[in-house]
Formats: C-alpha cells, sequence, structure tokens
C-alpha cells in the first residue's frame, strides 16, 4: 500500500489526501481514501467541479492481492504502478469525480474490486 499511495499522491496533485485506512472488517476491508476539505464554491473565482468535496475510497479483491504473490507478481505489481495515473484518470471519467478540482458529484464514492492490471 505505501507504494500505491506515492503514486497516487503524485498522480492526483496538491490538495488530495491520501491515506490508508486499515482492515476493520470483510465489510470493511484495507482501503485507500482520497479525499479534500472542501469542493470549490460557486461564483468563488475557483475552478468550477462538481458539489461535493473529494471522498473517494479504493479497494482491490482479495485474489487479485494474492496473485501478487505469484510468480510474476512483482512485474505485474510495477506495471500497475506505472499505470496508476491513466486509470485515474479513466476512473474519475466513470464516476463524475475531479482531482483537479477536489470534487465530486455525490458524497461518497467507492471503485472496489480493483485488480493490478495495467
Amino acid at each position: 500500500m505505501p507504494r500505491i499511495v506515492e503514486r497516487v499522491a503524485r498522480a492526483v496533485g496538491r490538495g488530495v489526501r491520501v491515506e490508508i485506512l486499515p482492515y476493520e472488517n470483510s465489510r470493511m476491508p484495507t482501503r485507500l481514501h482520497l479525499s479534500a476539505g472542501r469542493a470549490p464554491r460557486a461564483g468563488s473565482g475557483e475552478a468550477r467541479g462538481y458539489p461535493c468535496p473529494l471522498n473517494v475510497f479504493l479497494t482491490w479483491d482479495d485474489e487479485e492481492i494474492e496473485r501478487l504473490l505469484d510468480a510474476g507478481g512483482e512485474a505485474r505489481f510495477l506495471r500497475y504502478l506505472e499505470a496508476i495515473g491513466a486509470k485515474l484518470d479513466a476512473w474519475q471519467g466513470a464516476r463524475e469525480v475531479d482531482f483537479a478540482t477536489c470534487s465530486q458529484a455525490e458524497p461518497s464514492v467507492l471503485f472496489g474490486g480493483l485488480d493490478f492490471e495495467a
């Protein structure tokens, strides 16, 4: 997770907090939380985005995590780290999230069951 945090933080830029939320139970696995204090205000002169402040959670499929321990897992993970910026771009368009303005359309967004494909 620390390597993913570093890459995600670099990809989303300043103003976004990226933190690991530890495993709580089977319904609340280890998560990566991306957040910002507030969304841009209408008429404030700030970049316009969605109405809600950034509040995104990322989780990975358990089987995918286990596959990283198989032969070739480290190389697969390195390819994934290199592709994370493009993945974040694709995810934000699909779920009405805008990292540039630290905003999103819904109060909370989950990108769950992720894999480690590049």
